[in-house]
C-alpha cells in the first residue's frame, strides 16, 4: 500500500495556517486533543490499549481502527471496547486530517511492516511487543522515526508500574551502590489453543513474555556483553513451543537471570523482579498489583535506612502510564525516558535470549 504523504503534509500545513489565521497561541494548539488511530486488533494487548486511549478522552481523540479481517471486525463491532468507532482502511487512517499517532496492535509478524508504514507517513507510534524478529528492520524504523523527530514508544508493560519506577530511580541515583545481580521471573500457564499460536514463533516464552522484564533489566544494567539462552520444550511430542526458558545476561561486574515459562500453575503469583547491590536492594513480588520490599544501608529522601515494604501509589490501569507519557512527549513537554538506543539494545537481547538470530 502506498501512503499519500503529499495529502498528509498538505492537510497538516493547512491546519497550521488555519490556526494562525484564527489567532490561536501555541499553548492552545498543544492543549488540543491528540488524534490517534489503531492498526490491528489481534495483539494480546490490543483491546487494553484501546480501552486506555478511550478512557483518556480529554487527551486523545480516536479517529478510527484498521482491521483487515472482516470476521474479526464483525466480532468486535458491538464490543464495549470498539463500539461506535469507525472502521477504515490503513490508507484512510494514515491520511486522516490531523492524525498524529497510531497504536500498532497487529499480530506480531505484522508489527514491523505496519510500524514502518506509519513512521513513513510521519506518525508517532505506540508499538506493541516484541519488536518483530528482524533487528535490522526494527533499526530502520527507529532511524526513520529519529530523522523525522517522531517517537516510537514500545509497549513493554512494566515501564510505568510504580514499583519498577522506584527501582529505576533507585538504581540510577545510586541507592543500591554497585548492582551485581538482577533476577526476574515472569511465567503463566496457557491452554492448547494459545500453545498452538505461540508455537508459530521460534522464540517461545522468552520472546512472548520474557521481553517485558528484559526491557527492565536493560534499563537497570544496560546492554550485556553476553547472552546465553537455556530454552526447553516440556511437551516436545505435542508441539514445538519453547515453554520453559532461562537466559543468563553477563556484564563486566554483574549477572542477570531471566526466567519465563508457560507451564506454571498460578504463575502470576510468583512473578518477581529483584535488583541487588552492595548498598541496597529491591524485591518486587508480585509484579501486578505490585508489592515491593526495599532494603537500604543509608537514607535516600523519604526512604530511610533499613528494610521495609514500601507504600506504592495505586497502579491504576496497566497502560495508563504509557499513554499519559506519550501525550507529554508528543506535546514536547518532556523527553522520552526510553530512547531508540535503549529499545534497540532491548530487542537485540530479546532475540539472543530467545535463541534467535540478530541478522
Amino acid at each position: 500500500m502506498t501512503v499519500n504523504r503529499r495529502t498528509f503534509v498538505k492537510h497538516t500545513a493547512a491546519a497550521g495556517a488555519a490556526l494562525a489565521v484564527a489567532g490561536y497561541h501555541v499553548a492552545a494548539a498543544e492543549s488540543a486533543k491528540i488524534k490517534v488511530g489503531q492498526i490491528g486488533t489481534k495483539h494480546a494487548h490490543a483491546s487494553g490499549k484501546m480501552d486506555t486511549l478511550r478512557k483518556f478522552n480529554e487527551l486523545y481523540e480516536v479517529v478510527g481502527v484498521v482491521e483487515p479481517d472482516a470476521q474479526r471486525r464483525q466480532q468486535l463491532t458491538d464490543s464495549a471496547t470498539y463500539r461506535d468507532l469507525k472502521w477504515m482502511s490503513e490508507e484512510e487512517l494514515l491520511n486522516t486530517f490531523g492524525l498524529q499517532a497510531v497504536a500498532v496492535e497487529t499480530e506480531v509478524r505484522q508489527l514491523l511492516p505496519a510500524a514502518e508504514r506509519c513512521v513513513a507517513a510521519g506518525m508517532h507510534i505506540h508499538l506493541d511487543k516484541p519488536a518483530g524478529e528482524s533487528l535490522s528492520h526494527f533499526k530502520r524504523i527507529l532511524d526513520d522515526a529519529t530523522r523525522q523527530q517522531r517517537v516510537v514508544q514500545m509497549g513493554y508493560m512494566f515501564r510505568y508500574n510504580p514499583a519498577f519506577q522506584l527501582a529505576f530511580r533507585a538504581a540510577s541515583e545510586g541507592w543500591f551502590g554497585h548492582v551485581f545481580e538482577v533476577h526476574t521471573v515472569i511465567s503463566k500457564k496457557i491452554g492448547e489453543g494459545s500453545r498452538r499460536e505461540l508455537a508459530e514463533y521460534a522464540g517461545g516464552s522468552m520472546f512472548e513474555l520474557g521481553c517485558h522484564v528484559i526491557d527492565a533489566v536493560v534499563k537497570i544494567l544496560g546492554r550485556p556483553t553476553k547472552v546465553t539462552p537455556f530454552n526447553r520444550q516440556t511437551f516436545a511430542e505435542q508441539d514445538s513451543l519453547l515453554d520453559n526458558c532461562l537466559s543468563v545476561l553477563e556484564y563486566p561486574k554483574a549477572t542477570a537471570t531471566v526466567r519465563s515459562a508457560l507451564v506454571e500453575y498460578d504463575g502470576g503469583r510468583r512473578r518477581q523482579f529483584v535488583v541487588c547491590g552492595d548498598q541496597g536492594s529491591i524485591d518486587i513480588k508480585p509484579l501486578e498489583p505490585p508489592r515491593a520490599t526495599l532494603a537500604l544501608d543509608a537514607t535516600h529522601g523519604d526512604y530511610t535506612q533499613g528494610t521495609r515494604e514500601v507504600e506504592l501509589k495505586p497502579l491504576g490501569g496497566r497502560y495508563d502510564g504509557d499513554f499519559l507519557d506519550l501525550a507529554k512527549i508528543i506535546r514536547g513537554e518532556k523527553e522520552h525516558d526510553f530512547p531508540p538506543a535503549h529499545d534497540l539494545a532491548v530487542q537485540e537481547v530479546v532475540l539472543r535470549a530467545s535463541g534467535l538470530p540478530t541478522d
